[in-house]
């Protein structure tokens, strides 16, 4: 991965359709965005807002805790989508329930400081900060744990796979979007997203760019939106992460081609120290 990990962020020739056709969950579903926020920030959720990964804590709810061989033999890299598919269909068939799905998703733990970071960001005028959030998890994770937390009217957008409970109660899950990156999972490319909602939204505002986009991540596929960073921006990746690592990887192997500035965090602290600073300066 060494040699052709910054190819990761390959960006499909004719789109097909932008982002705002795909599925997406406002704070204020019939509101129109709000076009005076100064600052742009997105979150990823798996291991940024949570401190596990929600897809794994889930197993947990499957007969004796763990999943059977057969079913974990199915994985094929860049398909864990498809995996996931499998696997709630399979709690489902053993009698989980979605109550007891929703309950363990409540339960995840969020990272050091993160409570802290959301009510920050809570706290600041309403003209400050558009909160999006970008995540390879699905709409019933990251909507349970946001509302069970107090903490979904902050964000204005989420992105992510789409994901519902049908009258069996089995959770059904189909993936993001589709795209033509080579590095990112099939179902999700978190650049395509990235780039093409704040395009969209600069042209809501009138061509009028933010002062700044954010990016808060932890991951491999947190990294490939981060290059859509310019300089000025700011990519926050968690310390000693995938993220971290391959930023570093990139700055001895191609100096200066990372465009952003960048503030490894290991607290949701960290991330409010550099929000700080930011909200200072005229």
């Amino acid at each position: 991965m060494r040699d052709s990990v910054f190819n990761c962020c390959v960006s499909p020739p004719h789109p097909s359709r932008g982002v705002e056709e795909h599925h997406q969950h406002r704070s204020r579903a019939q509101a129109p965005p709000p076009n005076d926020r100064r600052f742009l920030i997105f979150f990823d959720f798996d291991e940024t807002l949570v401190d596990e990964c929600s897809d794994d804590s889930i197993v947990t709810v499957a007969p004796g805790g763990a999943l059977p061989g057969w079913l974990k033999d199915t994985y094929r890299p860049g398909r864990y989508n498809e995996y996931m598919q499998r696997v709630l269909a399979y709690l489902a068939e053993q009698g989980v329930t979605p109550a007891a799905i929703r309950s363990t998703v409540e339960k995840l733990p969020p990272c050091p400081g993160i409570p802290t970071l959301m009510h920050f960001l809570l706290s600041q005028p309403s003209r400050d900060f558009e909160v999006v959030c970008v995540s390879d998890a699905n709409t019933v994770f990251i909507e349970t744990w946001l509302q069970h937390l107090g903490f979904r009217p902050l964000f204005l957008r989420i992105f992510t796979n789409p994901a519902h409970f049908d009258d069996n109660g089995q959770l059904q899950l189909r993936p993001f979007h589709s795209h033509e990156c080579l590095r990112c999972p099939a179902n999700m490319c978190k650049a395509v997203v990235v780039r093409q909602y704040l395009a969209q939204r600069v042209r809501e505002r009138g061509g009028r760019p933010y002062q700044k986009v954010l990016y808060v991540g932890d991951g491999a596929n947190d990294f490939c939106p981060s290059l859509t960073l310019s300089p000025g921006d700011i990519a926050f990746p968690r310390r000693d992460f995938p993220m971290h690592k391959l930023i570093q990887e990139m700055a001895e192997a191609k100096p200066g081609e990372f465009k952003a500035s960048v503030v490894p965090w290991k607290s949701g602290e960290d991330v409010i120290n550099t929000l700080r600073k930011i909200l200072e300066r005229p």
